[in-house]
């Protein structure tokens, strides 16, 4: 039985800390054992509802206290849950067919699911004395029982569902704690949607070791940041952009860059955790300067954390140290290779044919498709996606993440993505950080990055996007990833026009 994580969840109120629910008209606390109590509760209504162990229970809503009862709850009857993002998902009955749905919990319209449950209905449960009782019984979660069902980002086609397996869970959540040592006088903050299985760790990582987190979501992220005050704030590199913006916003009327950064994120911050994409080093160092010390990793979904960064172990240029549980192997084309201790699953439970055997090896080894190397005190440095090398017509390879990511050090330029339409030319598409764009800023980082690099390698022409890139456009995935191939189709025209974009000169 997982007894470091699951297993103690499941079975023991927790003794100390709270968890905040933080939205754009305030905030909600509780008590953690006032939180379990509710699951408890959760978990008495499903069984009346018919739900049993074994059964499968979908959650598509916002951020909000309903999700985490509903999950918390559907441990304690070792239920899988099925985390759909809104606005990636309808809920309807073919939804519910797909993924075997015993009922599905949505904050949406139910259109025509003949299962699906108000997310109201979850609230006005948690409150009903009536469904305190006798404890339920006990659950066994064997590592290699599936938790839950999660999904990729998706940047192309319908997500692949992976069932994530309660070992994992287990040794993930292990490795972290052993590295940042959270406790009783840190709270983190999670914004980004629960429906990502990691946003959930935190929450399981409070109860497990009493200290406090707060629930926030992306709209209400700054605003609830300077009320509740945070020692750890989760994000992902577009949440750092934006956020590096504020500060230096606020910088002249503040007497220190320091000061600045405490009147965004407050004035008590331990530390900063990336992760999801590749943050640019120009944005690490502004918050290493700005005396808020930031770490980024590198996992995936078919792998949960690989290597972390920390106070103890950090390497500029590096994604961390490899942690334990998990093996990283460099084959002779130099794509990384994971193996786990207690893999995440050794196959999707939705997706195309073939698409598995794409990624996991017979031993359930995963196939990233990222290119990198180990140096040798064991970090892990990422160059960028296999894929995304470009070949020119002189046989010459481009890998383009290290020329994007000297393009988005600019303060005036959010995203770039390189293509190589006739394999002749670099051409860059950029998404601006501020409309309308700084085209001057953008020219002269466009001869800045040229200067710094070999003939072949060079930005020919820059793209600059009129609507910068965002998930609501199509263009960023749900983890603020560019959508390179959607970003082509959008800007297809221009970039095959040769008299299009800035020109380097």
């Amino acid at each position: 039985m997982t007894r470091e994580t699951l297993g103690r969840l499941v079975s023991a109120e927790p003794a100390a800390g709270h968890i905040t629910f933080a939205g754009l008209q305030g905030t909600r606390t509780l008590e953690l054992a006032e939180l379990y109590r509710r699951s408890g509760r959760v978990a008495r209504w499903l069984l009346r509802r018919g739900v049993r162990a074994g059964d499968r229970i979908g959650i598509l809503a916002a951020n909000g206290p309903e999700w985490v009862l509903l999950d918390l709850a559907a441990l304690r009857l070792k239920v899988q849950t099925a985390g759909l993002e809104p606005g990636k998902f309808t809920p309807d009955g073919a939804l519910m067919a797909r993924y075997r749905l015993t009922l599905l919990f949505t904050d949406q319209p139910p259109g025509d699911a003949p299962g699906a449950v108000p997310l109201e209905e979850v609230a006005e449960a948690a409150e009903r004395a009536d469904l305190d009782g006798p404890a339920l019984p006990p659950v066994n979660w064997g590592p290699r029982d599936v938790t839950t069902v999660k999904f990729t980002s998706g940047s192309t086609g319908e997500p692949k569902g992976l069932g994530a397996t309660a070992g994992s869970i287990d040794s993930s959540m292990r490795a972290v704690q052993e590295i940042f040592e959270h406790g009783p006088d840190d709270d983190l903050f999670v914004f980004l949607p629960l429906s990502l299985l990691q946003q959930r760790y935190w929450v399981y990582s409070a109860l497990l070791h009493g200290h406090d987190v707060t629930v926030s979501t992306y709209q209400a992220a700054f605003a609830a940041l300077r009320r509740t005050r945070p020692t750890v704030v989760m994000g992902v590199p577009a949440f750092y952009e934006t956020a590096r913006r504020q500060i230096e916003a606020r910088r002249h009327r503040s007497s220190s860059l320091e000061e600045a950064a405490r009147g965004v994120f407050g004035d008590r911050i331990r530390y900063l955790w990336t992760g999801s994409a590749p943050a640019a080093p120009s944005t690490l160092r502004f918050f290493d300067e700005a005396g808020l010390p930031i770490f980024e990793g590198y996992g995936l979904n078919e792998t949960c954390i690989v290597a972390k960064n920390h106070p103890k172990a950090h390497r500029e240029g590096s994604v961390g140290q490899v942690l334990r549980g998990k093996e990283v192997l460099i084959d002779e084309d130099g794509v990384v290779h994971v193996r786990s201790e207690h893999p995440v699953n050794v196959r999707y439970s939705y997706a195309r044919p073939g698409a598995s055997e794409k990624v996991f090896g017979p031993d359930g080894t995963v196939r990233t498709g990222d290119l990198g190397y180990l140096d040798e005190d064991g970090f892990l440095f990422i160059r960028g996606r296999a894929d995304d090398v470009i070949v020119l017509d002189n046989g010459k390879k481009i890998a383009v993440r290290p020329i994007e990511e000297h393009m988005t050090a600019d303060p005036a330029i959010a995203e770039c993505v390189l293509f190589c339409p006739g394999q002749t030319e670099l051409i860059a598409v950029v998404s601006p950080a501020h409309v309308p764009a700084d085209r001057a800023a953008i020219a002269a980082r466009l001869a800045l990055t040229n200067a710094s690099l070999a003939r072949d390698e060079r930005i020919s022409r820059v793209i600059v996007a009129d609507e910068p890139f965002s998930i609501d456009n199509g263009l960023l995935t749900s983890q603020y990833k560019p959508k390179r191939w959607d970003i082509l189709a959008v800007h297809h025209a221009t970039v095959h026009n040769p008299e299009e974009g800035i020109h380097a000169p």
